[in-house]
Order: structure tokens, then sequence, then C-alpha cells
């Protein structure tokens, strides 16, 4: 395939920036950049350009870099929560994925973000908290907090048969318990102790008493 080199007049991702050099298909150069004016052929003419193009690039990128920033640090506060449908076991169908946080992202912030800056450590396929990296800029990282919910909802408790009660057991009395003392009715007296007997006195001890 026949190659040709150009000077790219805008950024492209994965190719190149302002300024840039680079090799492409001629076809591809022909049937696309040239006709969107994204680049310019290799021309002693078009070389004088290249300040030009240099000094355009150096705008365009610190201007996303400042604006960047400022993303990073308005990002770094916000909760961007996740809907996914869960088993009955409460477990995530598959995993959360860059593309359903860049459209949340979208939908709740209208922040309009590559789903390719979004970084995913680890597979997300548990409900909760969760936090990931965006990679905003070759400059700037920032950390987005995720809260991951379950659409589906929860299994419904049987219901219980009509006219069900519960029993109640009456409290027995256990050792230790304390009671209040009973109270003697009005006009009861305690009766007085009998007087012992005496034991009669035998006759013999009588004589010798005498």
């Amino acid at each position: 395939m026949a190659k040709t080199e150009v000077i790219l007049t805008h950024n492209i991702v994965g190719l190149g920036g302002e300024s840039d050099q680079v090799r492409v298909a001629s076809g591809y150069a022909r049937n696309y950049l040239f006709p969107q004016r994204l680049a310019i052929p290799v021309t002693q003419a078009n070389k004088r350009r290249l300040e030009a193009l240099k000094q355009r690039r150096a705008e365009r990128e610190a201007h996303e870099l400042n604006t960047m920033g400022e993303l990073a640090k308005g990002v770094g506060k916000l909760i961007c929560v996740v809907k996914v449908k869960t088993g009955e076991d409460g477990k995530i169908f598959g995993s959360v994925t860059t593309g359903m946080i860049a459209d949340e992202l979208k939908h709740q912030f209208e922040i309009a973000l590559d789903k390719r800056k979004i970084h995913i450590e680890h597979p997300i396929r548990t409900l909760g908290e969760h936090e990931v990296e965006l990679r905003l800029h070759a400059e700037v990282k920032a950390k987005l907090k995720l809260r991951v919910e379950s659409t589906t909802p929860p299994p419904e408790k049987p219901a219980e048969a009509p006219g069900a009660e519960v029993k109640k057991t009456e409290k027995r009395g256990h050792r230790g318990d304390i009671y209040a003392p009973t109270t003697p009715k009005p006009g009861a007296e305690k009766k007085p102790a009998a007087a012992k007997a005496e034991k009669p006195v035998k006759a013999g001890k009588a004589a010798k008493a005498e």
C-alpha cells in the first residue's frame, strides 16, 4: 500500500497533533485528511506554515491542560451513581464498564468524557462504593467515586397466614423471686403460745424432799 507524508493541521487522536509530520496511506490522505482539511501535503510552501501550526498547538494544549485541571477539581467532589441488574443473591450480571460510567457522567452531570480516559484497575462486580481513576490529561489525573446500585427489586417476603396468632406463655416464678410480705388482716391477733405442762413429780423424790 502506497504511503505519503503529510503535515497535520489538527489534533487527531492516535495519529498526532498540529505541525506533526506523519506517514499515512495515500488513499487515507487523499480521501479523508485533505478534504476535511486535517492535513496538508509536505511541500516547501507548506513547511513555512509549521511555526504557525506549532503556536496554535501550544495554545490548544495549554487550554486543554487548564480545562482538565478545573474538571479534576470538580469531579473529585462528585458521586456518580451507576444502576445495574442483579440476581436474587445480589450479584451483578457482568461488571461495570467504562462506557456505562461515561454515559452516567453525561446524564447526571453533563460531563462529556471519552471512555478511554476512565481507568478501572479491577473489575467492578459488586454493589456499593467504588473508586476509579480518570486520566484526563498527560499531566492531570483525578479520582471519581462511584455508587453501584441494583435496579432489581428485592424478593417479596411470604405473607403470614390469616388468623395466626403468637401464643403467649405465662411467666412462672423462679427461685430467688422476691415477694412482698403479706399484711395481717385487721383484728387478727397472734394466739399466745400454750404454757408447757409441768412434769409430775415422782412419789419417791417427793418423800426425800420432806
